[in-house]
């Protein structure tokens, strides 16, 4: 075999020889030798110098030089094998590369080893869909998919979510929190379903992972806005009539290297002003009232981020955000009147460091450090004493006054080792939090009315007044470290398994390990079946803000006084009406860090013509959920177990929840052309609780708590188009549909004699009855055109292989990776956009009324927004 292939390439360069000498075929056919020029890339963009790279199975070889260049000369017009190597880098092969006469030049970008997301060009189909980091059960959107959903920020935020499902994590570049970045600036975003990775905190079906472009090539930036008012708006369904609205937005960002293939500086700014009104639908004792209140807005978003490249295998990059929100008239709307406003101001400061790069040829790591400073301030627009009449009307001030501030630390530390079929990663998280607050709420009291009936005879149920200062100043940690192995046993079967343990302080329970396991499975030789599941448990931190309640209200600090039956307008003006002692709010000493059981399967199709298929099924058990418990209630016959104390509503891990999920997806694109993406949720939960200080109606008897979630949607389906229309044209659609919401059927009476105007009929469980369902549809539909040449480099994110002069097949293997046809491969860019929301102008019921001495019981009281339609146009470069 060895002999005849020497002989056969011996007869094929004599008569390539000979081809090339003969000055007649030469001068008709024109052809003359072919140049190739490699330029090899990280995936930051930057060069990377002593790169293998060979061609045609090690006939030649070469190494790049300082500028990550190599060069092949003299070589025959034709199809070649191109392999490209580095140490820390994954191999990457390109097969049917077509040179064409005289000089070829080709980009490439190699992917980081051991921790690449992207499937490999010849990597063994199986092994990629097996590998518990790679796309396999995930869905990708592209730029072009991105650039067709909403331009406003929070509406786009809110399209992810929709996609996402519920309970989805978002990160920005591996961080958490702050602002998500501008949609020019967005490289691709990422819905994972890899659950049971140890390195994970929360135990969300899906994982939303942005990454940023990282402009280190060449300068491009972006300008943007948009505005819509009434004009074009619906009015909606419970106004009198069409209020004045007006949303006006801009955006604009610039990118580009400081330092040629080494630093990248990026800059941005957004912001917001708007106002949009709000219904009111409330029961007067002489009559019905209809009206609207305006609600303005506005925001301000600035971000700076920088990009190094350390060395040929590390990137550092910096960030800065500065976030500022203030939003008027809060807390007004459905029975709420327009003096019950309240003003939102806030501020907040992130700064972000991060460090990624191989070490050798078997370690990668990852480090991040975050620093967080926040402030948030509420005034109220009256401090008058509260009328709240049972989902009739709610006159009186807002009664809150608060001034919050957190200093927040975060360091995480990554470490991937590959030794054989064995990829292990290692790390940890630490964050160290303060928390400033002083929040005087409901110092001037409250009545509770039962109904309107109550209100005009002048009997209240419950008078309420919070007394003392309201300073409170602490401090909390949390600390996590996990280890996970992925145990390749062959090509189509890996084993996952590892494990993280969690505590902070603030909390007793330190004995918090989280075994988790996984597998991926892909049983037919063509890698288009995969079966992948697992099983784990997730714990929770406890929250600050819960923490914070208890600190404040403990009956020495802050006390709330109670009284029963009490006199109109002067609480004890009519003799010695029922009044408790003081009423505080505590912690379990024994409460326990709560966690979740989580196990899934699913099943991932793959059809011919880039159609795909995802079924999974999820369930859920939570344990040691918090709830609040009255444990100072009255028990029938015996009175208080204290009697000099109140209500002593007490923070315990003793709840419950359960949760069923089934997910089917179907992805079906045609690169350049259209994108249809479809799924459908089934979901029920049960839990115990509405929250950690949400009361039982039988502080003793919690059996009739358990109920379907607050959130328990039962069905959701969700279809996101996008196309790619003649005439430089884009269309984009948005169709969403969800089952109705629970609501809680109370009698709007103390029945039981506690002071909380909670009770149920009997027998009736927590959150019984449904509202109504809703479906809408958005659309966005631009129109482009561009001038001027595309400049020939391009950042991270675009093709690994990308043709820069010369042949184009392995162009075309690779386009669907790169930019659609029109305006998008021109220099300049300019794009006019309609978006509406809603379009069909359907009417969403939200806000029903589940109290029985209500005018409006099992009544919706309020509705989503109509039809909105925006206008807009985006220029970039």
């Amino acid at each position: 075999m060895r002999v005849g292939r020497i002989h056969a390439q011996l007869i094929q360069a004599l008569i390539l020889t000979a081809i090339t000498m003969d000055p007649i075929f030469a001068q008709s056919k024109k052809i003359s030798d072919a140049s190739l020029r490699i330029m090899v890339l990280d995936p930051a963009g930057a060069t990377i110098p002593n790169a293998r790279v060979s061609i045609n199975k090690q006939t030649q070889v070469s190494t790049t030089n300082k500028r990550g260049e190599a060069d092949f000369n003299r070589l025959a017009p034709g199809k070649y094998q191109v392999r490209v190597s580095a140490d820390g880098f994954a191999t990457l092969t390109i097969n049917d590369l077509v040179l064409r006469p005289e000089n070829n030049q080709i980009e490439v970008r190699l992917e980081v080893a051991a921790v690449q997301e992207e499937i490999k060009v010849e990597r063994d189909q199986r092994e990629a869909k097996t590998d518990p980091r790679g796309d396999a059960f995930a869905t990708v959107l592209t730029p072009e998919q991105i650039a067709n959903l909403p331009d406003d920020p929070e509406e786009f935020e809110e399209a992810l979510r929709q996609i996402a499902g519920p309970g989805a994590t978002f990160r920005v570049n591996g961080f958490r929190g702050g602002h998500l970045p501008p949609k020019n600036q967005i490289r691709e975003i990422r819905f994972r379903s890899n659950s049971y990775a140890a390195e994970n905190h929360e135990s969300s079906f899906i994982s939303v992972d942005i990454l940023t472009k990282p402009g280190i090539d060449a300068w491009h930036g972006s300008l943007n806005f948009g505005f819509r008012d009434e004009s074009l708006n619906a009015r909606n369904a419970f106004a009198p009539f069409r209020a004045p609205e007006q949303n006006r937005r801009f955006g604009i960002d610039l990118g580009g290297p400081l330092w040629k293939n080494r630093t990248s500086l990026f800059v941005a700014a957004d912001g917001v002003n708007s106002y949009e009104a709000k219904t009111i639908v409330a029961a007067l004792p002489q009559g019905n009232f209809y009206d609207q209140v305006l609600q303005p807005w506005r925001t301000l978003n600035l971000n700076a981020r920088v990009e190094h490249l350390l060395t040929g295998t590390h990137t550092a990059r910096v960030e800065y955000q500065h976030n500022a929100t203030r939003r008027d008239n809060n807390g007004v709307g459905n029975f709420d009147f327009p003096e019950r406003g309240y003003t939102t101001d806030s501020a907040e400061q992130i700064l972000r460091f991060a460090d990624s790069g191989a070490i050798g040829k078997k370690l990668f790591n990852e480090f991040r450090f975050q620093a967080l400073w926040q402030r948030v301030d509420v005034s109220s627009l009256s401090s008058a004493t509260t009328i709240l009449v049972l989902n009739a009307f709610n006159r009186g001030g807002g009664q809150i006054n608060s001034s919050r501030r957190v200093r927040e630390f975060e360091v995480a530390d990554n470490v991937d080792l590959a030794i054989k079929k064995h990829t292990m990663r290692a790390g940890f998280l630490f964050e160290a939090a303060n928390y400033q607050s002083n929040e005087l709420r409901n110092q001037n009291g409250t009545f509770i009315f039962s109904s309107l009936e109550a209100f005009n005879a002048g009997r209240p149920a419950t008078y309420t007044e919070r007394l003392g200062a309201g300073s409170v100043d602490f401090n909390q940690f949390q600390f996590a470290w996990y280890w996970q192995n992925d145990w390749r046993v062959r090509k189509s079967l890996t084993l996952s398994f590892g494990v993280r343990h969690e505590s902070q302080t603030n909390l007793d329970d330190k004995n918090n390990f989280a075994p988790r396991f996984g597998f991926a499975w892909s049983p037919f030789k063509s890698g288009k079946t995969t079966i992948r599941g697992g099983a784990g448990v997730f714990y929770d931190w406890f929250a600050s803000e819960t923490y914070e309640q208890a600190l404040r209200v403990n009956g020495q600090q802050q006390l709330d006084l109670v009284v029963l039956n009490p006199c109109f307008p002067t609480p004890f003006a009519c003799g010695a009406p029922s009044s408790l002692p003081p009423s505080l709010i505590q912690v379990d000493p024994g409460m326990k860090m709560p966690y979740v059981q989580q196990a899934s399967i699913g099943l991932q199709q793959e059809f011919p013509k880039n159609l795909r298929l995802i079924t999974q099924y999820f369930y859920r058990h939570g344990v040691h959920q918090m709830r609040g418990r009255n444990i100072n209630a009255p028990v029938p016959g015996l009175g208080r177990p204290d009697p000099i104390t109140g209500n002593i509503t007490q923070i315990e891990s003793s709840s419950n929840s359960f949760n069923r999920t089934f997910v089917v997806n179907v992805n079906w694109m045609k690169p350049g052309k259209f994108f249809l993406g479809a799924s459908y949720v089934y979901s029920n939960t049960t839990n115990e609780t509405d929250g950690p200080l949400s009361l039982p109606v039988n502080n003793y008897d919690l059996r009739y708590e358990r109920g379907p979630s607050p959130q328990d949607i039962r069905h959701r389906f969700f279809l996101m188009s996008n196309f790619t229309l003649p005439l430089g044209l884009r269309l984009g659609t948005i169709f969403q549909a969800s089952s109705a919401l629970p609501y809680n059927i109370t009698t709007g009476f103390d029945d039981n004699g506690d002071s909380i105007v909670n009770d149920r009929p009997q027998g009736i469980n927590r959150n019984s009855s449904r509202g109504a369902g809703r479906w809408d549809l958005n659309l966005r539909l631009g129109w482009g055109f561009g001038f001027g040449k595309q400049p020939d480099a391009q950042g991270a994110g675009a093709p690994q292989v990308r043709i820069l002069r010369g042949g184009g097949d392995a162009g075309e293997m690779l386009g669907s990776m790169g930019s659609l046809p029109g305006a998008n491969n021109k220099r300049f860019r300019t794009e006019f956009f309609v978006q509406a929301t809603n379009l069909f102008n359907h009417t969403n019921l939200i806000a029903f009324s589940g109290v029985q001495t209500s005018p409006f019981f099992e009544q919706a009281t309020a509705a989503l927004p109509g039809r909105r339609i925006e206008m807009g146009m985006r220029f970039s470069f």
